[in-house]
């Protein structure tokens, strides 16, 4: 998830805050939480009545330009786990609710390592998280099964879609508290603050994934 790599938090109020005022929403803050994890798409369908496709496009871009003017930044651990992923040449990629117009543009700003399989993003699926069809095309494109794959997320949302699709969860704590993880119905196999408490190595089998918990 992109959330999991990048914080984009000021951006994402601002937007929510214009939003907010356009369509008369209420509380941005409130939006921003309920709808975490959720393609901007479908959200702004529901939540502002955009129907016209064509608008919703619109809107869907102008949405992402405030969120990247609030300029996301890595999240820690995110950088130095990818490299470590690329330099170990592991089969991995980037599975975002957010779009293919602003996926890319985040990822590059905040210096994200980049997989060698092809990103899936919003504009690839049919179905957004919590649907399991976003981790199976990640799978699909790693040409792994996706049991054989670690889902790691921040949104529930994404948990539910990991473990719908077959896979091993870990959720990290960067945008909801443990209690809230522990607590939703994603049941996620292991929970950690953020990304400094893992690391990889290669072994006989593959791959081996470290997740040191702090006391």
């Amino acid at each position: 998830s992109c959330s999991t790599l990048i914080d984009s938090t000021p951006g994402l109020y601002k937007a929510w805050e214009v939003f907010s005022s356009d369509y008369g929403l209420g509380d941005p803050i409130a939006i921003a939480h309920a709808t975490h994890g959720k393609r901007l798409y479908e959200t702004l369908k529901d939540i502002c009545g955009i129907t016209q496709e064509e608008k919703l496009q619109i809107e869907t871009e102008r949405f992402e330009e405030e969120v990247i003017r609030g300029k996301p930044d890595a999240l820690p651990g995110a950088i130095e786990l990818l490299s470590q992923l690329n330099s170990l040449e592991a089969n991995w990629t980037i599975v975002t609710s957010a779009s293919n117009f602003f996926a890319p543009r985040a990822l590059q700003q905040c210096g994200i390592p980049l997989p060698k399989s092809k990103i899936v993003t919003a504009n690839d699926v049919s179905h957004g998280k919590p649907h399991p069809e976003p981790y199976t095309t990640g799978a699909a494109h790693c040409q792994v099964d996706p049991t054989k794959c670690l889902v790691v997320e921040d949104a529930i949302s994404g948990l539910k879609a990991g473990r719908a699709a077959g896979a091993t969860t870990l959720g990290v704590c960067t945008s909801s508290s443990r209690a809230i993880l522990e607590q939703s119905d994603a049941n996620p196999d292991f929970i950690v603050p953020d990304l400094t408490c893992v690391s990889v190595r290669r072994v006989e089998q593959g791959l081996e994934v470290t997740i040191n918990v702090p006391k």
